[in-house]
Formats: structure tokens, sequence, C-alpha cells
């Protein structure tokens, strides 16, 4: 099958194991090898940046086993096994991916297996074992542009797994927890390598986002190398790995004022605190410089949490411009603690500096 008009392109592909990504059944004491054509269409897609999974029928610990043994688990993202229904398990997987049903491709050399999906999930779109060689080439499949971070999503995702597991079974609380994770973010100009995440960041997220303005590559190239302009992007790691670039912010320098036009944050760090480690270190950055914080904030329907923040960090309403809040940090007053359980570099044109926020 092929998407709707207007589908968004995959985000993960889910496999059926037996007879789909491999010739034979593991369970019946077979010792398949993959098909040639399925490891192609594994390797393609991961390029690109879209994510799989898999769903199969057998003994978790059993397949997973032979997963390892034919050196394939490493390619896999999350891996549902048992024998209920397969609607259910690619919910799982929906869930534990954190991304939505309608970016989500299955593919079953069953046709038995595809109804009951497709019936279930509708939004899901589901292909025949007999297609897997097909997949990079249809629409579906192309995403608008590559970048170096798609290349590396599935490494993100899989140390993101690892993250959730190991908060799982951390018992001395939240704080202890974040304190243990050994956050380093990393912020820096933008540089032409970087322009298509930029402006793909600006586009898909809207919680954290101070004014939801959007910039084309065009733009942010010529804010990039304006002497007026800062372009920021802010990457994350921790002891799991990385989180890559999760993090933009816009700045303006206006006369004595450093305005901050657009600040984002992804919101798969949101619960890292690192919104409010980006915006504690841009004000402090502005005041060393000898200019007044000032930001422009647009209040939507999800992103007040970002507000609050915002507050946190020392912003306080000054008056509007059209539908816009202007905040702006009193110099004369004391700043509000940072966060410290994130250490942040700074990373510029020279040698980069490291600085811990207090």
């Amino acid at each position: 099958m092929t998407a709707a008009t207007g589908a968004p392109t995959v985000k993960c592909l889910v496999w059926d194991l037996d007879d789909t990504l491999w010739n034979g059944v593991v369970l019946e004491g077979d010792d398949p090898a993959p098909f040639p054509v399925a490891l192609e269409t594994l390797a393609e897609l991961d390029r690109r940046g879209i994510l799989h999974a898999a769903a199969g029928r057998g003994e978790h610990s059993v397949t997973r086993r032979h997963l390892a043994e034919r050196r394939l688990a490493d390619w896999f993202c999350a891996v549902q096994v048992g024998w209920g229904a397969k609607s259910a398990a690619v919910r799982r997987i929906a869930k534990a991916l954190n991304i939505g049903l309608d970016t989500i491709a299955f593919v079953d050399n069953d046709p038995v297996e595809r109804a009951e999906v497709e019936s279930e999930l509708p939004m899901v779109r589901c292909y025949p074992a007999a297609e897997v060689g097909q997949l990079p080439q249809f629409r579906d499949f192309r995403p608008e542009r590559i970048t170096a971070e798609a290349t590396g999503r599935r490494r993100l995702y899989q140390a993101e797994w690892r993250r959730r597991e190991a908060e799982e079974e951390f018992a001395e609380g939240r704080q202890a927890f974040l304190d243990s994770l050994g956050l380093v973010m990393e912020l820096r100009p933008a540089t032409e390598e970087d322009l298509s995440r930029a402006s793909e960041l600006t586009v898909r997220t809207h919680q954290l986002n101070s004014t939801g303005v959007t910039y084309g590559v065009d733009e942010l190239r010529r804010l990039s190398v304006s002497p007026d302009h800062q372009v920021r992007l802010a990457t994350l790691r921790d002891r799991f790995g990385d989180y890559g670039i999760i993090g933009l912010s816009v700045t303006e320098l206006v006369g004595r004022d450093s305005v901050l036009r657009l600040m984002l944050m992804s919101c798969r760090v949101a619960s890292r605190g690192a919104g409010s480690v980006l915006l504690h270190h841009l004000v402090r950055q502005a005041l060393a410089d000898g200019r007044r914080p000032v930001a422009h904030f647009t209040l939507t329907e999800v992103n007040r949490n970002l507000l609050v923040t915002m507050r946190f960090a020392g912003y306080e309403a000054t008056a509007t411009d059209g539908d816009r809040l202007v905040l702006a940090v009193d110099p004369e007053r004391p700043l509000p603690k940072a966060p410290g359980h994130t250490r942040v570099i700074v990373g510029a044109a020279r040698p980069a500096q490291e600085a811990r926020l207090p």
C-alpha cells in the first residue's frame, strides 16, 4: 500500500521476523539467515533516520538470542515478541518510542497479520514482505531532508531506552537521578552543516518554543553571518550517550539590549531541565557582555510551561508588542539560582571554554 495524500513520512518501520526479516522460523529450530534484500533496506532506511522495531511471534528470549547471534539486534530500537495481537505490539512500540501511530509502517509476510493491524490501527501503513526491497523507493520512506542528526537517530533512541530503564530502577529521587547523569550541554554558533536541522527544529518544536517563528535555511544562513544576530545550537550528552541537537536560540543585538527572538528546546529533554539551563546561560552571557537580556514571547495553547521557565530564569513582562509579550531581566536585581546538574560548554571560533552554572 501507499500513504494517503498528506500522510507524514514514516519514522519507524516495524518488522515481522520469521519469513519476513529472515528465511525460516526460529522457534521451529531453524537458524535462519536474514534476507539480503532486508539487510539492504535496514541499512538504507537507517541512513535516512528511519527507525526499526520488531513485532514477532515466539519466545522473547529465543528471538533476542537469534537477533544477537545474527548481529541484527543493533538495528532495532524496540523489540516486541510474544503471542498477542500484532496491533497491540505496534501500539507498545509507538508508546516506547514516543512517536505517533500515523508515522509507523508495518511489514509482514502474513496477510492475516497485516489485516489485523490495518483493522485495529488504520493509520499504520502495512506492506507485504515481498515489497521489502522496494520500500526505500516509496514516497512514505523519503524524508524531505537527510541531516547528520538523522543518520544517528537510532543511537539516540537506543540511548534513551537505556536512560528510561535506569530511571525506573533509580530509588533516590528525581534530583539525585539528574545529578547522576553527568549532563553536559554544549552551546555553539550554527554552521552551514547545522542549518537544515536548525530549520527543522523551528518547524517541529511547539511546546518549548517561545514565539513559534519558523526559519528557513536561507534565513538562518543570513542571520548566522549577521554581526547583529547570534544563532546558537545546543547539544546535550550524558553518561548514556548523546541526545544530539536539542535546542536553538536566535538573538538580535539592538542597542544595549540582547533580544531573544526565538528560543526552543526539544520536548524529549524537557524532563532534564535543559530549557532552564539554556535560558540561565543566555541571561548570564548577555549580562557579561554588558547588555540587558530581553525576550519576545508569543503565548500558545501548548507553550505556557516555557513562560513559567523564563520567569524562573529572571524574565519579567514589561510590555506587549502586538500579540507578543516583551520580557526583560532587570540587571540591578539578583539573578535566580541556575540549575546545577548540567555543565555548560561554550563553543566558539576559538577553542571551547567551559563554564559550570553556579
